[in-house]
C-alpha cells in the first residue's frame, strides 16, 4: 500500500498552504509525491452540458480532457471499490499520497488547526484519532499527537518521514 495521509481541518485553516509548502521540501528529499483533493460538498466537479460531461453521459467509461494547462481524468466510480484501491490503482509507482480532507477516511490524519470562528475553539483532536496538529494556538491535545508549526513545513517533513514513510 502506497503511504497516504490525510490533512484535515475546517476551510481556511491553512490545509492547501501547508501542502503547497511540504511538496517541496518531499521533492528534494526525492519522495514522488501525489495529491488528492477531498470535495465532498462538489455534487459534480464535470459540470452538466460540457463536453466531457456529455461524452460520460453517453456511456463512456473515462473522459480524459486535455488542454495546454494540464489533463483531467473522469470517470464513473467503480460501485464497490473503496478509496484506498482507487489511490492504489491511480498512483502506481508513487512514494506518497498527501490527501486534502477525508477526516473521516481510512488515513493517518494530521490536523491544520487554526481557531478561526467561535463555532470551533479547539481541535479535532480527541473527537477524530490524528497523529500532529499543525498548529500555532496553544492547544489541549492527547498524549501521543505532535504539535508541528505551520512555519516550519520542513519540520512537517520530518515528521511524515520518520513517522508515516
Amino acid at each position: 500500500m502506497i503511504p497516504t495521509v490525510s490533512f484535515i481541518g475546517h476551510q481556511g485553516s491553512g490545509k492547501t498552504t501547508l501542502l503547497t509548502r511540504l511538496i517541496p521540501f518531499l521533492l528534494d528529499r526525492g519522495y514522488r509525491v501525489g495529491t488528492v483533493k477531498h470535495a465532498p460538498h462538489e455534487e459534480n466537479i464535470d459540470r452538466s452540458g460540457t463536453d466531457s460531461f456529455r461524452h460520460r453521459e453517453a456511456g463512456a467509461e473515462q473522459t480524459l480532457v486535455v488542454s495546454r494547462s494540464g489533463r483531467a481524468l473522469f470517470w464513473e466510480p467503480f460501485p464497490k471499490e473503496t478509496i484506498e484501491e482507487t489511490i492504489e490503482r491511480l498512483f502506481q509507482g508513487f512514494d506518497v499520497v498527501l490527501i486534502e480532507g477525508f477526516k473521516h477516511g481510512p488515513f493517518p490524519k494530521v490536523e491544520v488547526f487554526r481557531r478561526l470562528t467561535e463555532l470551533r475553539t479547539e481541535p479535532l483532536a480527541g473527537e477524530i484519532d490524528v497523529v500532529a496538529v499543525v498548529t500555532d494556538e496553544h492547544v489541549a491535545l492527547p498524549d501521543g499527537v505532535r504539535i508541528l508549526s505551520p512555519r516550519r513545513p520542513e519540520e512537517v517533513a520530518d515528521f511524515l518521514e520518520g513517522n508515516l514513510l
